[in-house]
């Protein structure tokens, strides 16, 4: 009876954790996907659409374009975080350790955003990096460690 209890509450303690991870990287995605729909509309249809795309490797553009493609790839990978921390058992606290770390990898796309629109310090594109690196490498070794009961 007690082993039940035991696995009900990691249960749901993975439940949480996972769930997390799934919410935020779907707006993550959707968020950052919206961007990509604003550069096609600078780049195509706006009135200085022509001078947009003649700087579009260069300065800003590049960097927007960055936090285009780093924001749906980390919002992706929450998603995928999420659904790996519920079907594939680990420990509590290891779970926590790792979604918390994938969350903090969207710092690295806001980060981008913050340089180019606010003019921020690129320590958040650094910490986002750093924490998204370290979640995949600490789940890898989790997941290496995880032997399957029968």
């Amino acid at each position: 009876m007690a082993t039940q209890t035991t696995n009900d509450s990691f249960t749901v303690g993975k439940k949480f954790e996972s769930k997390k991870n799934l919410i935020v990287g779907l707006w993550t995605m959707g968020a950052f996907m919206f961007l990509g729909f604003i550069l096609v509309y600078l780049r195509d249809f706006a009135p200085n659409a022509a001078e947009w795309a003649a700087q579009y490797s260069t300065g800003a553009h590049f960097e927007i374009r960055l936090a285009h493609v780093h924001g749906t790839l980390f919002g992706f990978l929450n998603i995928v975080v999420g659904f790996l921390l519920f079907q594939f058992p680990i420990c509590d606290r290891g779970t926590k350790l790792i979604s918390w770390l994938s969350l903090g990898g969207i710092l690295m796309p806001l980060g981008i955003l913050g340089e180019v629109v606010l003019g921020t310090s690129p320590i958040f594109v650094l910490l986002g990096a750093t924490s998204m690196t370290v979640a995949m490498v600490l789940y890898g070794f989790a997941l290496w460690r995880h032997s399957p009961t029968a």
